[in-house]
C-alpha cells in the first residue's frame, strides 16, 4: 500500500451548507492495526503514473502533494478555470445565504429505519423507497453525513443522493440524534467527539451489504465526525473510500471565527435550531444530575452556549473549550488509511482555511501511483459535479480564474488501494 496525502487548491468561494456547523478535537484511542479490507471488484487496474504523461493543472489549481500528478488526470474539470455567477460571487455571506434559501429540493420518498444504539439511543437511517429491490446486493453503498442540525430534509443532502442514485448506487442518510424528525430516547444527543453511532451505522450497513464497497460523504460537523472516524479506525476500516466537505477540522479556530462579524448569523441559526431539537426532548433532561443547564440549552443564543450548557457535560468534558480542542479532526488525518478526499474553500465562513491541517496533509506524500478503481473514481467525480448544484454556481470546487488568491482548498488523503 502507498500512503497518498494530496493538497489541492484552487481560486473560488464555496461555502459551508447552513445546516452544519463548529467543533473540535480528540485524542485517538490506542488500537490494533490491521490491513485496510481490499475493495471488493473483480478488477485490478491500478497503473502506475509518469511525470511525462501528465497534463499541466490550470494556473488557478494549485497541488501539493506526491500524488499530483496521479490526481490530475482522473478529473479534467480540474483543468479548467471557473468562471463565478455573475450575480452572488463577489460575497461569501451572499453565496451562502442565496444557497441555503434558493436551492431547489428534489421530491423524494424514503423508506426510514431508526436503529437502536447499544447505550439505547436512536438514529434514523433514511434509505431511498424501493431501492432494496430495485438495487443488486453488490451495488455499491454511500452513507452520507449531514451537517449540525442537518437530515435527509436538506436539499444539499438530496442532491447528492439523486447523483449517485443516477450512477446504480444504494444510498442512506445517517440522521443523527434528533436531527431529521428523529426520535431521541436517551438524554443524548450527538457530537463532534461521539463516534459510537458512527461506528453502529457503518457495522448494519457493512453486514447487510457484505459483497458491495461502502462509501461515506460527510458535510461540515458531519465531516469532522467522518474523517475522525477514519483516523480512529485507521488501518481496520470497513468503508472504502469517503469525502469530506467544508469540514472545520480544527474546532478552537472554527468556534473563534464563528463567533466574528456576520458570521454571529449564522451562529444564531444553528444555535436556534439546536434549542428547537432540545426543547422536544428537554424532559429527558431534567432528572439528570450533573452540571447541565437545562434553562441556558433551550434559550441558547450561539452554538457554543448550548455546548457549554449540554454537549460538554453529556459527553464528560470539563469546559466548552476543553470540549473543542479535543473533538476536531485535524489530529486524524494522519492516521487515515482509506481513500480521503476533502474539499474546502478558503473563505468559507463557518469551516475557515486556515485551521485546515496543511503540514499532516503535506507530511504523507511518498506516493507514486494512484487507484484508477472505476466506483471510487465514480464516486469522487458525483461529489464534485453534484457540488455545482449544492453551491448553485455551477462550479464544483472553483470561483475564480484568479492566478494568485486561492480561495479553494481541496485535500486528497488516505491509503490508496488496488482494485474496483
Amino acid at each position: 500500500m502507498a500512503r497518498a496525502y494530496f493538497y489541492i487548491g484552487s481560486a473560488t468561494a464555496t461555502s459551508t451548507p447552513l445546516s452544519s456547523s463548529p467543533f473540535r478535537h480528540r485524542k485517538l484511542p490506542a488500537h490494533n492495526h490491521r490491513s485496510s479490507p481490499p475493495l471488493r471488484s473483480s478488477t485490478n487496474t491500478t497503473t502506475p503514473l509518469t511525470m511525462s504523461n501528465q497534463p499541466t493543472p490550470h494556473p488557478s489549481l494549485e497541488v501539493i502533494g506526491g500524488a499530483r500528478d496521479s490526481f490530475l488526470p482522473a478529473f479534467t474539470s480540474l483543468h479548467t478555470p471557473y468562471h463565478p455567477y455573475p450575480f452572488i460571487a463577489w460575497n461569501r455571506h451572499v453565496e451562502t445565504i442565496f444557497a441555503a434559501f434558493f436551492r431547489s429540493l428534489p421530491d423524494i420518498k424514503f423508506r426510514r429505519e431508526c436503529l437502536r444504539t447499544k447505550d439505547n439511543g436512536t438514529v434514523a437511517l433514511d434509505w431511498v423507497s424501493g431501492d432494496r429491490t430495485r438495487l443488486s446486493a453488490v451495488a455499491p453503498v454511500l452513507i452520507l453525513l449531514p451537517g449540525l442540525t442537518g437530515g435527509s430534509q436538506d436539499s444539499y443532502v438530496r442532491h447528492m443522493l439523486v447523483r449517485a442514485r443516477s450512477k446504480g448506487w444504494r444510498v442512506v442518510v445517517f440522521n443523527s440524534r434528533g436531527c431529521g424528525n428523529s426520535p431521541v430516547t436517551t438524554p443524548q444527543f450527538y457530537s463532534a467527539s461521539f463516534l459510537g453511532d458512527m461506528s453502529e451505522v457503518v457495522a448494519l450497513v457493512n453486514n447487510r451489504y457484505p459483497k458491495a464497497n461502502v462509501y461515506a460523504v460527510g458535510w461540515s460537523l458531519g465531516a469532522n465526525i467522518l474523517v475522525r472516524y477514519l483516523g480512529q479506525e485507521s488501518r481496520s476500516c470497513v468503508l472504502s473510500g469517503a469525502v469530506s466537505l467544508c469540514n472545520p477540522f480544527n474546532l478552537v479556530i472554527a468556534d473563534e471565527d464563528f463567533r466574528k462579524g456576520f458570521n454571529i448569523v449564522y451562529d444564531k441559526s444553528l444555535a436556534n435550531g439546536l434549542c428547537k431539537i432540545f426543547t422536544e426532548h428537554a424532559p429527558l433532561f431534567e432528572e439528570m444530575d450533573g452540571e447541565y443547564n437545562i434553562s441556558a440549552a433551550a434559550n441558547a443564543k450561539s452554538v457554543r452556549e448550548f455546548d457549554e450548557a449540554l454537549t460538554r457535560v453529556s459527553f464528560g468534558f470539563k469546559s466548552v473549550d476543553d470540549y473543542y480542542s479535543n473533538s476536531s479532526s485535524s489530529d486524524s488525518i494522519k492516521n487515515v488509511c482509506i481513500p480521503l478526499l476533502c474539499i474546502q474553500a478558503a473563505n468559507d465562513p463557518i469551516a475557515p482555511s486556515r485551521g485546515i491541517p496543511r503540514e499532516d496533509i503535506k507530511e504523507f506524500t511518498n506516493t507514486d501511483h494512484w487507484d484508477k478503481g472505476k466506483r471510487l473514481k465514480n464516486l469522487y467525480g458525483l461529489v464534485l459535479k453534484t457540488s455545482k448544484l449544492w453551491l448553485l454556481l455551477k462550479i464544483g470546487p472553483f470561483a475564480s480564474i484568479s492566478h494568485t488568491s486561492f480561495q479553494c482548498f481541496l485535500v486528497l488523503c488516505g491509503t490508496i488501494k488496488s482494485g474496483g
